[in-house]
């Protein structure tokens, strides 16, 4: 499938998706300078004013890149929007992204006409994440460029459904821009991504034990200790389901075979209380059976362009 000419010129077809509290401008950086997409969520500058600043630095530091490597420029970068009714900073977050002319917006938890056409006013595209060919439709309905499909095995709010099952029911009637999410942390994963007919892979989990990240010592240690055995699957924590580390749930007093439901009308993704849920309680993918240390950016998505070279190697 053709991609546009923002995505189109990846030195590994890649997202790094947006980590909340995780991901910062440091980790962007790392992400495009290393040939992917690097993305944070908007929630993360906190304050919002902080917003402004990051937005400056990422813009400010790719642009002193790409003079000083002509023949490597960056990646472009993303910024994740929650769209749903409780941030209530969205469209004083909308406003920083339209001042930079932020390249890609990611939207999640809703499908906005008004979010997409603003995107669209200042050039850049719109890709929203979605769990199943319903919500897939809805998106494009409402104006979204391309689609990430979040499957089983997904970090944060992932789906229930078998990649292979997604990414077959949207390509019969979608051939726009389509990342794949779920448990991809290798190269032949990637590869496997694009083989079942997605464009991009989209990777978070293994970002989290980077240099980088902004996560603690102790949460990037567990991902190297941890494989899929240890994920739990569940809505307590912010009213919708999501992969989280086992451990962080017992350190939290919780017993993780034993979590009850959430109420989905008390979900929050703007507050306080979602930002402490998420440090607290880790969210995690599936896939970290094969993150083995932490490393830096540069150093592992060089090993995820090795080991998805080797791949195409052995298949084509």
């Amino acid at each position: 499938m053709s991609l546009p000419p923002v995505l189109s010129k990846l030195a590994l077809p890649v997202i790094g998706s947006p980590l909340f509290i995780v991901s910062n401008p440091k980790l962007v950086i790392a992400q495009c300078t290393s040939g992917i997409v690097g993305s944070m969520p908007a929630l993360n500058a906190r304050p919002a004013e902080q917003l402004d600043e990051w937005l400056a630095e990422i813009t400010e530091s790719l642009a002193a890149w790409d003079r000083a490597h002509p023949d490597r420029p960056a990646a472009p970068f993303a910024i994740n929007q929650i769209v749903h009714k409780s941030n209530d900073r969205l469209d004083h977050d909308m406003q920083v992204c339209a001042r930079y002319k932020v390249p890609v917006v990611i939207t999640s938890l809703g499908a906005r006409t008004d979010v997409n056409d603003a995107v669209h006013a200042w050039g850049g595209i719109v890709l929203h994440d979605i769990i199943n060919n319903f919500f897939a439709k809805k998106a494009i309905e409402k104006g979204a460029d391309g689609l990430i499909a979040v499957a089983a095995g997904a970090g944060g709010h992932a789906g229930m459904k078998s990649p292979f099952a997604l990414i077959q029911e949207i390509r019969e009637w979608f051939d726009g821009p389509l990342a794949l999410s779920g448990a991809i942390a290798t190269g032949d994963a990637v590869l496997a991504a694009q083989a079942m007919g997605a464009d991009l892979a989209y990777i978070g989990s293994a970002f989290i034990a980077t240099e980088e990240a902004r996560a603690s010592d102790a949460y990037k240690q567990c991902i190297v200790d941890s494989n899929s055995d240890d994920i739990v699957y569940s809505s307590l924590f912010t009213g919708v389901h999501g992969n989280y580390l086992k451990p962080s749930v017992r350190n939290a007093g919780l017993d993780p075979e034993n979590l009850p439901e959430s109420d989905p009308s008390k979900m929050n993704f703007g507050g306080g209380g979602a930002a402490k849920a998420w440090k607290d309680i880790w969210g995690c993918g599936q896939g970290i059976g094969a993150v083995k240390a932490v490393l830096p950016t540069a150093e592992l998505v060089a090993r995820l362009k090795r080991e998805y070279d080797a791949a195409r190697a052995r298949v084509l």
